[in-house]
């Protein structure tokens, strides 16, 4: 789905997200407050990543402009992403987000949503050949290197997955660590991603998909599953695993799985929610239908699906409404060149 994305698309959402990162107020942090030292700014608390509303959708507006001006060098914003990221990423402002997570306090900071958009960003530079983002790359080492630690140290100790449509959500989670494992060799986490992955979800019979959405989903607890399990088994493996775990996707049965979902109010920021899963929808059912063998009669359905999703998902995209702003534009991204 990369060519869908022109660049005048892109230069829009890039217009979007550094407009979003600059602006550090309103502001939701995930902060606990072991005494009145902790009292602080977003700024203070966060000097590479305070702005977008909460840390997590301003680590990932970071990834939606790395993955933009490397997909289009010549983006009229280019020059001013990569003035913003030299400053971000500046040692300092990494060692103060360093400190922060050291805190006793920030043991289950962003776990594990901003974990994971945190890896993708570190991916994102990793795997591109770029003489600037060979430089960020080493200098996001210290905060990717804590959160690789931190799912090392939490996966053993989680006896049971978080299936619910938002942040939290244990396959999304593992999904994004394992893809920044695999494209940089951290073959620790990745041994231990899929190990997870197994023992979690292969065993899944019968999705209660006809039970979503949720009223405040951005992703599909269902489908994410789906994705996650494509990444570890191959096509034949995950045709018969996706047979028993949604054996009516011939049918587009249950319906509701496959009909863009209804976003009454753009205002309320947790309705909102769900632009973000008509896109991510999108993304899982275009990597669904990649997935499956060829011939797969599969396939097709979940093109369609996905094409649904997308039309209906892009529709909530810069409404002007800071509740979706400040972060839909990377969802849109994400389905565009996934």
């Amino acid at each position: 789905m990369s060519s869908a994305l022109s660049l005048a698309d892109a230069s829009r959402y890039a217009r979007i997200a550094l407009a979003n990162i600059e602006r550090e107020f309103p502001a939701k942090l995930d902060h606990v407050i072991g005494d009145a030292a902790d009292l602080a700014s977003p700024r203070a608390l966060h000097p590479a990543f305070f702005g977008s509303f909460d840390w997590h959708s301003c680590v990932h507006a970071h990834w939606l402009l790395a993955r933009l001006i490397k997909l289009y060098p010549d983006l009229p914003e280019a020059a001013g992403i990569r003035t913003l990221f030299d400053a971000r990423f500046a040692p300092v402002h990494i060692d103060a987000e360093r400190a922060y997570l050291d805190r006793p306090e920030s043991r289950s900071f962003e776990r594990t949503y901003g974990w994971a958009w945190l890896l993708k960003l570190a991916e994102e530079f990793a795997c591109w050949s770029d003489s600037d983002a060979h430089r960020w790359s080493r200098d996001l080492v210290p905060l990717a290197s804590a959160f690789v630690q931190r799912y090392l140290a939490y996966l053993p100790d989680a006896t049971y997955p978080i299936r619910h449509g938002a942040h939290s959500n244990s396959a999304f989670g593992l999904a994004f660590a394992l893809d920044f494992a695999r494209a940089c060799d951290v073959d620790s986490l990745a041994e231990m991603c899929i190990a997870k992955t197994r023992q979690w979800y292969l065993p899944d019979r019968g999705a209660a998909a006809q039970w979503e959405p949720s009223g405040a989903d951005f992703l599909s607890p269902c489908l994410i599953e789906a994705d996650l399990m494509r990444r570890v088994l191959d096509a034949d493996a995950f045709a018969f695993w996706l047979d028993s775990f949604l054996p009516d996707i011939e049918r587009r049965e249950p319906a509701t799985l496959f009909t863009p979902v209804i976003v009454s109010d753009r205002s309320d920021p947790h309705i909102v929610h769900l632009d973000g899963l008509n896109l991510s929808r999108a993304w899982c059912w275009r990597a669904i239908e990649h997935a499956l063998p060829i011939g797969d009669a599969r396939s097709s359905v979940a093109a369609a699906a996905a094409s649904e999703h997308l039309r209906a998902g892009l529709d909530g995209i810069a409404t002007g409404e800071y509740a979706g702003d400040h972060w839909l534009a990377t969802f849109a991204v994400l389905a565009l060149t996934t």
